[in-house]
Parts: C-alpha cells; sequence; structure tokens
C-alpha cells in the first residue's frame, strides 16, 4: 500500500528543487554560483546575466503555413520570441562568441539573458509546470487519457500568458514543428537518434510521476515509458525509467531508502566517456552540434561493465561532480549523480536538494528528479520551503486532489 504522505512529498520535493535550482540553472562553472551568491540556500530569482547562457539564438522553425492550412497554432514562445530564431521573427540579438562549458555561440554578456529570464524567486520553470499540466489533466477526468494531457498540453503551450519560462527545452521545440507539419499529436515526439539532446532529464519527470498511477512498479515502467514516448524517444530515457520507478515506488512503499538505493545503485552501468572527457569533445568540436551523430550516438550509449555501487563508497564532490559524470542534461550522467547527493546525504531532503543546486548544469530537470525521491523517503518536508513557492496554494491542491484520486 501506497504511503499518501509519501505520495504528496515526492510531488512537494519536485516542485521545490526546480524552484531553488532555477536561479543556477546551467552554471557549469560552480566558481560563477560562488561568486554570486556564495552558495545557494535558499530561494532567489533568475539575475541578469546569465555567465553562461546560450538561450538566445536557440532556434524554433515551425511550418507556419502549414500550420495555418491545418488551423493548428504554431506560436509557444509569446513574450519569450525575442531570444529565439525562428521562421517567423528575426533575431535581433548577434551571438558573438564561443564561451561556456560546450562553447556553443552566446551573445556578449549584456545580452546573455538567463534562460528562466524574469522569474521571482519561488517560480517554477516549465518543466516542473508541465508536471502540473499532466496532474490537472488527470484531476479532471478522475484518471490519465493521453489524448487529453496532449490537448492540455498543446492548449498550454501555445496560449499566450500561460508559460512565464522563457526557456523551452528543446524536445518542446521540436514536437511543435512536427505537429505545425500536420503530423498527429502522439507521434510528434523527435528520436534520440536525430536530435543527440532529445535523451535528457527533461524526458523523465514526468513519465515518473505518471507511473505513481500505477498499482506496482512493473505496470509503472509500462505506464511511464509510455507517455515518455509521447515527448521524447529515447533508450537513454527508458533505462532511467526502468530503475528509477521501482525505486520511487520502494520509497514510497516505506522500505529503507539507503537499503532500496544501495539495491537500485548494484544495476546502474557507468557511462564510457566520464563528464570531464565529454566536455573536452564537445570543447574541442566547438559545440557539440559539431560532432557527427554516429559519434554522439556512441558518446552517450556505450557503457562498461563497473557499476554504480563499486564507486559510491569512495565518491566525493571532487571525483564525481564534472570528473566522472558531467552535470549536463543526460540521464546516464545525472542518474548516478542523483544517487552520489542521496548517498552522501543519507536522503537528508535539504542537503540533497541544496546539493544538486549547487553542483549546477542541468540542476534543474535533475533536481526534479532528485526532489521527487527525496521527498518519497520522508515523512515530512520544511513547511517554509513549500509556501515560499510562489504558486503554493494551487500547487497544494492539485497535489492533494492527484493523490486523493491514485490512492483510491
Amino acid at each position: 500500500m501506497k504511503n499518501s504522505i509519501k505520495l504528496q512529498n515526492a510531488l512537494w520535493g519536485l516542485f521545490i528543487a526546480d524552484s531553488i535550482s532555477m536561479p543556477v540553472h546551467w552554471y557549469y562553472k560552480r566558481e560563477y554560483i560562488k561568486n554570486e551568491y556564495g552558495a545557494i540556500t535558499g530561494y532567489n530569482k533568475a539575475s541578469h546575466p546569465h555567465p553562461e547562457s546560450f538561450m538566445v539564438g536557440n532556434t524554433y522553425l515551425p511550418d507556419v503555413e502549414m500550420a495555418k492550412k491545418m488551423d493548428r497554432p504554431f506560436d509557444i514562445l509569446h513574450e519569450h520570441i525575442n531570444f529565439y530564431k525562428t521562421s517567423y521573427s528575426d533575431l535581433k540579438i548577434d551571438l558573438k562568441v564561443h564561451e561556456g562549458e560546450h562553447k556553443n555561440p552566446m551573445p556578449l554578456l549584456n545580452e546573455r539573458y538567463h534562460y528562466h529570464h524574469g522569474l521571482e524567486a519561488g517560480d517554477n520553470t516549465l518543466g516542473a509546470n508541465l508536471v502540473r499540466v499532466l496532474l490537472r489533466s488527470i484531476i479532471k477526468n478522475g484518471e490519465y487519457h493521453q489524448d487529453i494531457f496532449l490537448d492540455e498540453f498543446i492548449s498550454f503551450m501555445t496560449t499566450p500568458g500561460k508559460n512565464k519560462d522563457a526557456y523551452s527545452e528543446i524536445y518542446v521545440r521540436d514536437w511543435f514543428e512536427n505537429y505545425t507539419k500536420g503530423i498527429a499529436p502522439e507521434l510528434c515526439a523527435n528520436s534520440q537518434h536525430h536530435r543527440w539532446s532529445i535523451g535528457s532529464h527533461g524526458g523523465v519527470i514526468r513519465p515518473l510521476i505518471l507511473a505513481l498511477t500505477a498499482k506496482s512498479s512493473y505496470d509503472g515502467v509500462g505506464i511511464a515509458v509510455d507517455h515518455q514516448n509521447l515527448t521524447h524517444r529515447s533508450q537513454n530515457i527508458s533505462s532511467a525509467l526502468s530503475q528509477l520507478v521501482p525505486l520511487l515506488f520502494d520509497l514510497i512503499n516505506d522500505e529503507a531508502p539507503m537499503d532500496a538505493l544501495n539495491s537500485t545503485t548494484k544495476d546502474i552501468a557507468l557511462v564510457k566517456i566520464h563528464g570531464s572527457e565529454l566536455s573536452k569533445k564537445y570543447a574541442d568540436a566547438m559545440g557539440p552540434g559539431n560532432i557527427p551523430k554516429d559519434d554522439m550516438w556512441k558518446i552517450h550509449t556505450e557503457f562498461t561493465n563497473e557499476r554504480l555501487s563499486e564507486i559510491l563508497p569512495d565518491a566525493t564532490d571532487e571525483n564525481i561532480i564534472t570528473t566522472r559524470f558531467a552535470t549536463a542534461c543526460y540521464p546516464e550522467h545525472g542518474v548516478p549523480l542523483i544517487m552520489y547527493f542521496l548517498h552522501k546525504n543519507n536522503f537528508d531532503f535539504k542537503k540533497s536538494i541544496l546539493d544538486n543546486a549547487n553542483a549546477g548544469g542541468d540542476n534543474v530537470h535533475r533536481g526534479m528528479i532528485l526532489g521527487a525521491l527525496a521527498g518519497a523517503s520522508c515523512e515530512e518536508i520544511p513547511e517554509d520551503l513549500k509556501t515560499g513557492l510562489k504558486e503554493y496554494e494551487n500547487i497544494k491542491n492539485e497535489i492533494d486532489e492527484f493523490v486523493k484520486i491514485i490512492s483510491q
């Protein structure tokens, strides 16, 4: 029997970790975090400029004419359009330098806008708000329906004013580019084979939460992977879910957290290309987009015979974060980092989410996964962390209603 308190706390953990990490999302050099904040200890707003932001100039190229013929909406950027190269607007910000961890082109510092430009302390990012879209679609109908979720997803992204977050992950932009070509919504997801960054933490988050609607982790994995494929066709995400869903169920069903973690880490293989080596490959190519697709596939899908459980006992921040595992968006790196932070802190909720935030990189999406696991392991989350969320009352109502439905 699932513990309803821990179900609630898994969701609270997701939203809290997302918002706490948001101000330093995609800070790859941790010294930038130290210089600006000392350390992240709570909620902060997104500041300007972002020292490493290459959001400006990201592309969104919908087929506007086809969308109009089919009466399908195409604008998902709205007030954030100035940051993107699109097929229906001009980018007015020049990309002048190759800097940062990945050596992607970016503007000069004064125009290096934060990925979450305009978000205030306690605000949630788009990734977390799409979890809320999922929750509301279930609450509205008393159960999950794929088509209803997709309708709500389209409505949320194409209605001006609903999404306050400037940063739309590449999977969202790719999805709507396919949608505007007339492709059926359930088939609009791009594939990791075609776009290497589709295999990212963002594809884990909603499926992991949807798995909680199942009666067992066996069913939960199937439900999760089915939902995953609506937006991310990626074997790396499916592999991550095959480990994370059973772990989440064990925690909610009151198994001792460290026992559950130790059991899980015995099955997690270590990616062959280490964190520091991955960063060097990206930098040498002047950006990952310049690496041939077949080479990128190998970089992200070749694993050693070593298991995470073998290195955790001697793991430290210095030999794990960025050295062994990149802090980028890939679950083959992020899942081991999540396990490390939980192991290091013995599942202490606040310490774990703060360690994740201060590690930088894709701490927001990685953090939502970690926050769900850390929350599911505890009976109580500090009240100030809940009430510090800007949408506290609405989130509380959605969590309560969702948990009531799946606990029946």
